[in-house]
């Protein structure tokens, strides 16, 4: 109890000390029996993070690109006006190119947006093995991109990023213990039941070691996919949490059902 109180107080201190223009405020939305909405505040190796959990069985988790005049969302505050109240929780859904269009696999309702990218080149995406996030009915999971190509499936919503974090039960082979790259990062990552859903945001800058071990240790992920970085972004009524941000591409975001 007392080092969950810790973690409370130490993700209030943080929201406190961040600037005015990088928040705003948003509407307290209650979900679920008794609660504000799927996300929390916890502590992992001393650094901070809001972690969102998802029961796809109570609540529907889906991607989001482009709004009903074609053009992207490109922020969060856009789709939580669009979603209205049934918008549990948002955040950024994998890598984009200049003109917001995701850079790998997106499939929303099913539907083929971009296709799967198997190239190679610079940047985390490339990082192989990358991988892909999915959602098909009340179930969902993330694959590395070779073993989702293999799998046939076809989704409801898939989102393609890199790299993974954790594979089967390890992190991925090309992650170091604690490399010099320092960024706040978000990912997702899925229970072996494949009907929890977990999505973690830093509220600070960490490592990808750090990151990978909050999924592989302490959420309990045998399986777990990074979004992005330092772009990464959170709506989170409950915590009266709208982030700012550059202009985004594809969201991902729990509504009701």
């Amino acid at each position: 109890m007392r080092s969950r109180l810790a973690g409370f107080i130490a993700f209030a201190a943080i929201v406190a000390a961040v600037p005015a223009a990088a928040r705003e405020p948003a509407p307290a939305a209650q979900t679920g029996s008794g609660t504000k909405g799927p996300c929390r505040a916890a502590l992992s190796e001393g650094e901070s993070y809001t972690i969102c959990v998802v029961d796809l069985k109570r609540e529907r988790v889906r991607l989001f690109w482009l709004g009903r005049d074609g053009a992207p969302y490109a922020s969060l505050s856009s789709l939580a006006r669009a979603q209205g109240s049934a918008l549990s929780f948002a955040m950024n859904a994998g890598m984009y190119d200049a003109d917001q269009a995701p850079v790998g696999l997106y499939v929303e309702d099913g539907r083929e947006m971009k296709r799967v990218s198997t190239a190679n080149g610079p940047g985390n995406f490339h990082l192989k093995p990358n991988g892909i996030f999915y959602v098909k009915g009340d179930k969902a999971g993330v694959l590395d991109t070779a073993h989702y190509l293999k799998a046939r499936l076809k989704p409801d919503f898939a989102t393609q990023s890199g790299p993974m974090l954790v594979i089967d039960g390890k992190i991925h082979p090309k992650i170091s213990e604690d490399g010099p790259s320092q960024k706040v990062r978000n990912g997702v990552g899925v229970r072996d039941d494949g009907r929890t859903a977990i999505f973690a945001i830093s509220e600070r800058p960490v490592s990808f070691g750090a990151f990978a071990r909050l999924f592989k240790d302490d959420l309990g992920c045998r399986n777990a996919l990074f979004l992005d970085g330092s772009v990464s972004s959170l709506y989170a009524p409950g915590l009266g949490r709208s982030d700012l941000s550059r202009p985004l591409g594809p969201l991902v975001g729990a509504v009701s059902r």
